[in-house]
């Protein structure tokens, strides 16, 4: 029996959802179904009745996406670095490799780390008819969400025959794919009863897909086997090619493999399905008062309707009175304010950001590292404060900077210094004073999270500023 393998693509961005998801903590990694969970961490559980998943993210991501995952109790067969992002296709191909050093004869259950299915029960069921049909048939599998009305802002497919409505979780072949429609023709699709949303989710062997790719699409195929045959292991991670990889064509596996081949079918799913493709999405899966309004975090409402209140502030009251059909989104270092019907509209103003320069489409206040944390908490010219919490056991890097000084004040735990040859413990309110220049290293020894409060002082206090010596994590 083949052995069945979860893919989980963890490669996107999520700007539509800004200033939550950012790009060096996208919205994969944030709770935001309302199941305690983040979005990686429900994707992970509700394929955990298979084998050992596969994964697939970028180098920025990795530690979080290891520490996120080891938190629900998932131990992965790989997680596969891509050097840089190149859509879908050559993704699933580097993971199909994998699947095939796992099991010669794999079927691989691909499926994107941001999306929400409310009905496991029915998952299972829809998921269970394709990995049948891609065992018997070596056909290649995409699941087909059932429309709940004209949508504009999914691609669509287009089945031979039958009511997508009515036959869910039947295999159907695939007539055609359909680009994203204006709302006059998505009306159609939906009154056709023949017409699927494209999900981006897919089942095949690993085996069938890596032949489809390389008749349709050898390119792709070329040069990922060879990225991946010369991958090398980095600490819990595989690191593919960095100048084989670069050479490989950016395309999605819809465009390079699923439009082309003749072994495409679908089956339908009606599971309570979403993408969470911008803040309605979010409006529309959260629960609601009686008139209409969704809160999260610290929020009071006041004869507010149809509205979403999002509050990642650890330390602010949102209060709003009268509004409606408004989404705000606050957090530490930005806040959102926009109509209900604009929202799709925050990557014009995440373009402007970063054409402007700025770091908000970037960073949060508070940026998470292998070892813990840190939360910039003041600035001004010549000094930066910052809260900075490292796990049990863990370490900074060893290093040094050429424009600042550092003064370390412990708030809860125990700290062990290094600062020159000298190394020592300090303790709750007790610190310590790093010159300019002068080599450095902070470790937690103890059991229990340290905290501290970092003062730099100096001339250029930017990140870019660290000489890391020797590091736990493979950054020197």
């Amino acid at each position: 029996m083949s052995t069945v393998i979860p893919v989980i693509l963890s490669g996107g961005s999520g700007t539509r959802l800004w200033p939550l998801s950012r790009k060096h903590y996208p919205k994969q990694f944030h709770r935001l179904s309302g199941s305690g969970q983040t979005l990686l961490q429900d994707t992970a559980l509700r394929v955990k009745h298979l084998a050992a998943p596969i994964l697939v993210c970028n180098e920025d991501h990795r530690f979080m996406l290891a520490d996120q995952l080891q938190q629900v109790g998932i131990s992965p067969a790989a997680i596969l670095l891509e050097p840089e992002a190149k859509n879908t296709a050559p993704a699933i191909a580097l993971a199909a490799l994998k699947a095939l050093e796992i099991d010669s004869d794999a079927v691989i259950a691909v499926f994107p780390a941001d999306h929400v299915i409310a009905n496991q029960a029915v998952f299972e069921r829809a998921l269970a008819t394709a990995v049948s049909a891609a065992q018997s048939d070596n056909a290649l599998l995409t699941f087909g969400i059932v429309p709940t009305h004209a949508e504009t802002g999914y691609g669509y497919i287009e089945c031979e025959s039958g009511s997508s409505k009515n036959d869910s979780h039947e295999v159907k072949p695939v007539k055609q794919f359909v680009e994203k429609p204006d709302l006059a023709t998505a009306e159609s699709y939906l009154a056709s009863g023949n017409y699927y949303w494209n999900s981006g989710m897919f089942v095949f062997k690993a085996a069938t897909f890596i032949e489809e790719l390389s008749a349709h699409n050898e390119a792709i195929a070329r040069h990922c086997k060879a990225a991946y045959e010369t991958a090398k292991e980095d600490l819990d991670f595989v690191r593919i090619d960095k100048a084989a990889f670069a050479a490989c064509p950016s395309d999605s596996i819809d465009y390079a493999v699923m439009e082309k081949s003749n072994k495409v079918n679908v089956v339908g799913l009606d599971a309570g399905w979403s993408d969470i493709g911008g803040w309605r999405a979010i409006w529309d899966i959260l629960d609601k008062n009686e008139q209409g309004t969704a809160a999260v975090g610290d929020v009071l409402n006041i004869d507010s309707k149809n509205t979403l209140v999002h509050s990642n502030s650890k330390d602010k009251l949102v209060c709003t009175i009268g509004l409606e059909d408004i989404v705000i989104v606050d957090t530490p270092n930005a806040l959102l304010v926009s109509h209900k019907d604009r929202v799709q509209d925050v990557k014009e103003a995440v373009s402007q950001i970063a054409e402007d320069d700025r770091q908000e489409h970037l960073y949060h206040r508070e940026v998470h590292r292998p070892w813990g944390s840190y939360d910039s908490i003041d600035f001004g010219n010549r000094y930066q404060v910052k809260r900075i919490t490292v796990k049990p056991g863990a370490s900074l890097s060893l290093q040094k900077h050429h424009h600042r000084a550092e003064h370390w004040i412990v708030v809860t735990g125990t700290a062990e210094v290094q600062v020159g040859e000298k190394v020592s413990i300090l303790s709750e309110n007790q610190s310590v004073y790093i010159p300019l220049g002068e080599i450095h290293r902070l470790t937690n020894p103890g059991k229990v999270p340290l905290e501290l409060i970092e003062v730099q002082s100096g001339s250029y206090l930017g990140e870019d500023d660290i000489v890391r010596l020797q590091d736990n994590f493979g950054r020197s």
